[in-house]
C-alpha cells in the first residue's frame, strides 16, 4: 500500500508547521476515519494554522469561527433571510458548511450554540426551517479548548464531548522547535499548494475502511473500554473511588476506526497492536468523568488511563500472522 500521498500532505503542511507531529498525525487520522477534534491547549500553538494548512494541502475550504458568549446557533449554520423585492425567504449556510471547521473556544459560547455544532458533526447536515442541508465532504471539525481560565466559560457536557473522537493536549515546543518557529515567522511565508484533491481523499477513505483489523485487536479495545467502568476486576479497585462513569461503546468503536486510519497513514493495510495503544489515551481522556476525590487527589484521566493499559493485557498480533 503506497502511502506517498499522505507523506506529501505532511511534508506540505510542514513547511508552515513547526513541531506538533503529534497533532497533525492526530488531524490526518480524524480526516481519514470521518472524526473530529478537540484540542487543549494555551493560545499561539498553531492550532488555527496547522488547520488552515491542512486545509490547503487537501484543496479544502477553510473556516474559523471564534466562539464567544453572545453568538446563537444561527451565527454557526445559518438562517433564513427575509427579501422584501422577491418576496420570499431565502437560506443563507453559515460556517459550518466548509470541509475543515475551526471552532476556536468552543467552551466560550452557550450550550444551544454548541449544540447546534455538535448536531451537525453527528449528523453531517443542518436543518434551517422545513429545509435539511447536508453539510460538505469531507467535514472536520477541530475544536479548541483554552486550560488556563474558566471565567465566562460553558464546559460542554459529558453525552456532547463524547462525540469527538479525540482529544489531543498540545504542549510548548522545544527551544530548537521554537528557534525555528520565530525564524519562520520573521522570514517570508512559504508557499502553499494543494497536493491532493478531495475525490483523491474519498478514494483514500474508502481504502481506509478496507484496513485489515483482527477481531483479537477489536476484543482489546472493548477490554480497554469496560476495563474504565469495572476497573475491579482487574484488579484495579482503587482506581473506582476516581472514576464515576468509565468510557461509553463510542470510545472502543473510535479506537478501532482510528487504528485502521492510522495504519493506513503508517503504509499497513492491515492494523496492529501498537496502533491502538498510540492512540488510547487521545481517545479515551475526554470520555472519563472523574469524581471529586480524583481531584482532590489531582488524579487526571490520563493517570487512570495508564494504569489501565498497563494491566489489560495487548494481543499478540504480529505482521506475519495477518500475513
Amino acid at each position: 500500500m503506497r502511502t506517498d500521498p499522505m507523506e506529501q500532505v505532511l511534508y506540505q503542511v510542514k513547511k508552515t508547521i513547526v513541531g506538533q507531529d503529534v497533532l497533525l498525525e492526530r488531524l490526518l487520522v480524524a480526516l481519514l476515519a470521518r472524526g473530529h477534534i478537540l484540542v487543549e491547549g494555551v493560545p499561539g500553538l498553531a492550532k488555527t494554522l496547522a488547520v488552515k494548512s491542512l486545509a490547503g494541502a487537501i484543496g479544502g475550504q477553510f473556516h474559523r469561527v471564534q466562539f464567544t458568549p453572545d453568538l446563537v446557533p444561527a451565527d454557526i449554520v445559518g438562517t433564513r433571510v427575509y427579501h422584501q423585492r422577491s418576496g420570499e425567504f431565502q437560506v443563507s449556510l453559515g460556517p459550518v458548511f466548509t470541509n475543515l471547521l475551526l471552532a476556536d473556544e468552543i467552551n466560550r459560547a452557550p450550550a444551544k450554540v454548541q449544540s447546534a455544532l455538535l448536531e451537525a458533526m453527528q449528523e453531517q447536515q443542518v436543518t434551517i426551517g422545513r429545509e435539511t442541508h447536508l453539510v460538505p465532504r469531507p467535514f472536520l471539525v477541530m475544536a479548541t479548548q483554552n486550560p488556563i481560565e474558566s471565567e465566562g466559560t460553558y464546559p460542554l457536557p459529558e453525552a456532547q464531548v463524547d462525540r469527538f473522537m479525540m482529544k489531543v493536549v498540545v504542549d510548548y515546543p522545544s527551544p530548537t522547535e521554537e528557534f525555528v518557529i520565530v525564524e519562520r515567522a520573521i522570514g517570508p511565508a512559504p508557499a502553499g499548494q494543494p497536493v491532493l484533491d478531495l475525490d483523491q481523499l474519498a478514494e483514500m477513505r474508502a481504502r481506509v475502511e478496507r484496513v485489515y483489523v483482527d477481531p483479537a485487536l477489536i476484543e482489546y479495545s472493548v477490554r480497554l473500554a469496560n476495563a474504565t467502568r469495572r476497573p475491579d476486576e482487574l484488579g484495579l479497585a482503587k482506581l473506582g473511588r476516581y472514576v464515576t462513569f468509565g468510557a461509553s461503546p463510542r470510545a472502543s468503536i473510535n479506537l478501532v476506526l482510528g487504528a485502521r486510519a492510522l495504519a493506513f497513514i503508517r503504509g499497513r493495510d492491515y492494523a496492529l497492536p501498537r496502533d491502538l495503544t498510540d492512540l488510547a489515551l487521545d481517545i479515551f481522556r475526554h470520555r472519563l468523568v472523574l469524581s471529586y476525590e480524583a481531584l482532590t487527589d489531582d488524579v487526571s484521566a490520563d493517570a487512570v488511563l495508564s494504569e489501565v493499559l498497563g494491566a489489560v493485557p495487548v494481543p499478540d498480533v504480529s505482521p506475519g500472522a495477518i500475513r
